[in-house]
């Protein structure tokens, strides 16, 4: 009886079997495992621009909801699954075609800041391979990075501007550069003074009267859909579709500018009725625009404050820049009558803002009839550009490089009272100026566009109509209110201030015939 005890003792059920030999495999696994090292997959867990345009591992999404990359993209960034070997990282980061940039880290994530912004109609290939993590590089042992490869894309290149021939006389006309492709986007019955772009590009606001008269008073403003689709949208709207904004049934819609965030608009009006109170009469309005960029006019409110002249909105979208008296002020955009936030006497007006709001160039108007262009900083300097003796016409900086660019014109000596218009870039560390294209004298209408990424300059060249306008009512008129009997558009590719004087860059002549250029964003 004893002997039947200490067999039973020892005796093993099936499922005890089972579970003694699923802890031997267990331990035999975790000693090879502890025998093989460090072994745990090392990749790349996120790339945050993939699902901007394309996925990773070079899976290509529907064409018709991707999102290309604007100006306004700045930086991406790389996830890992491990803390990594920074410099192996950095050495084995290949971008083609190559983008300027700098690294920083922030734990297991790497950043990367291009120093300037990636060229519009690219396609850009991103691949990292051969990089360790920490402990591997400290070991000096070969295990890498699995492979990781993507691209993303840059926005088309797209201008707009007023047609001057036939089929598009007097309308907006959108031409996307990169496929050689051209869209009329306003119906023949209005004849448009006036354009802005939405920063997505998605719509344009513009101002247009009717196309059977040569009233610019009684312009009124509008919306157009561009079929571009915008960055948060999750399809693109189709192309030329039309709102009104604001009629001019009791007012006169002068002049208008959109704040670069695209959620507010100023408008100079000008009563209709006379009430001879120039306060109520003249002056600017400003309303704001919704998550959907629809407008009411009950939205329109007047900021009270003293009639200005030329305006202009500040950067960070929250004032307006309005010449007042000799000088220029910063008005709150605010129907409550605030106080200016501030007041520059010696500044008639503001040509450019740059887009961080840390620089302005301003005219100052002489007693001699000349003018002088300053730089004007937020740290309080005020630095000569140049003086000229005609005018200044139009000014914008450089995102891309410490460069600001501006359209001039020149007094010519003589009885005769001519300017001679012409294009200069100026270094705004030096002052150094760098004529770039000399026009005609009797030029007397130019407009200019600098791109986003700051590589190609945009200019047109007017042919007035001098016929009288009651014969010729179908002519097209600038926004000074000069008639145009043709125009051309010019591109100027855009080369460092700093080339040597050997390099000579000659603008090109488009297959386009309009005027008033602008980059879309």
């Amino acid at each position: 009886m004893a002997k039947n005890m200490i067999k039973n003792k020892f005796f093993l059920l099936p499922i005890d079997r089972i579970s003694l030999a699923v802890i031997l495999a267990l331990v035999v696994v975790i000693i090879i495992k502890i025998l093989q090292g460090d072994i745990a997959v090392v990749e790349v867990s996120e790339f945050n621009w993939q699902h901007k345009y394309y996925q990773s591992q070079d899976v290509k999404i529907k064409e018709q909801e991707a999102v290309k990359l604007g100006a306004d993209y700045k930086s991406f960034s790389l996830s890992f699954t491990r803390p990594m070997d920074t410099k192996s990282v950095e050495e084995k980061l290949t971008i083609d075609p190559p983008l300027a940039g700098k690294f920083s880290w922030a734990g297991s994530q790497m950043f990367y800041t291009l120093l300037t912004p990636a060229p519009y109609g690219t396609e850009y290939k991103i691949e990292l391979k051969g990089a360790k993590d920490r402990f591997a590089a400290k070991n000096n042992e070969d295990r890498t990075i699995q492979p990781f490869s993507t691209v993303f894309k840059t926005r088309d290149r797209v201008i707009l501007y007023i047609g001057a021939q036939e089929e598009d006389k007097g309308r907006l006309v959108l031409y996307n550069l990169t496929q050689d492709k051209k869209e009329i986007l306003t119906p023949a019955d209005l004849s448009v003074d006036d354009f802005e772009a939405f920063p997505d590009g998605d719509k344009l606001l513009f101002s247009a009267h009717s196309s059977k008269t040569q009233d610019l008073l009684s312009a009124k403003l509008y919306t157009v859909t561009t079929g571009i689709k915008a960055t948060n949208s999750n399809q693109a709207q189709k192309s030329k579709k039309i709102e009104l904004v604001l009629g001019n049934k009791n007012y006169q819609n002068l002049k208008f500018d959109l704040s670069p965030d695209g959620t507010k608009i100023v408008i100079q009006r000008a009563s209709k009725v006379d009430t001879k109170d120039i306060t109520s009469d003249f002056g600017l309005w400003f309303m704001s625009v919704d998550e959907q960029k629809s407008f009411s006019e009950d939205k329109l409110q007047k900021i009270k404050t003293q009639p200005g002249g030329d305006f202009i909105i500040t950067p960070d979208s929250e004032a307006v820049a309005i010449a007042q008296g000799q000088g220029t002020a910063i008005v709150p955009l605010k129907a409550d009558g605030s106080e200016p936030l501030d007041y520059f006497p010696n500044f008639g007006i503001v040509k450019a803002f740059s887009k961080d709001g840390s620089k302005a160039g301003m005219v100052k108007f002489n007693d001699d009839y000349t003018r002088d262009l300053f730089l004007v900083t937020t740290e309080g300097e005020q630095k000569q550009l140049l003086k000229t003796t005609g005018s200044i016409i139009k000014c914008e900086f450089d995102s891309a490089s410490p460069t600001l660019y501006c359209l001039l014109s020149q007094l010519l000596p003589g009885e005769i009272y001519q300017e001679q218009p012409y294009l200069v870039a100026i270094d705004l560390k030096t002052a150094q100026q760098k004529p770039l294209v000399m026009f005609p004298p009797e030029q007397r209408n130019l407009e200019m566009s600098l791109s986003n990424d700051g590589l190609g300059l945009l200019f047109d060249q007017t042919t007035p109509d001098e016929s009288d306008i009651s014969e010729n009512k179908n002519s097209v008129k600038t926004a000074q209110g000069d008639q145009v009997s043709t125009s051309s558009l010019w591109l100027m590719p855009i080369l460092p201030i700093l080339e040597t004087e050997e390099v000579k860059v000659q603008p090109e002549k488009l297959p386009l015939i309009g005027f008033h250029p602008l980059w879309l964003p």
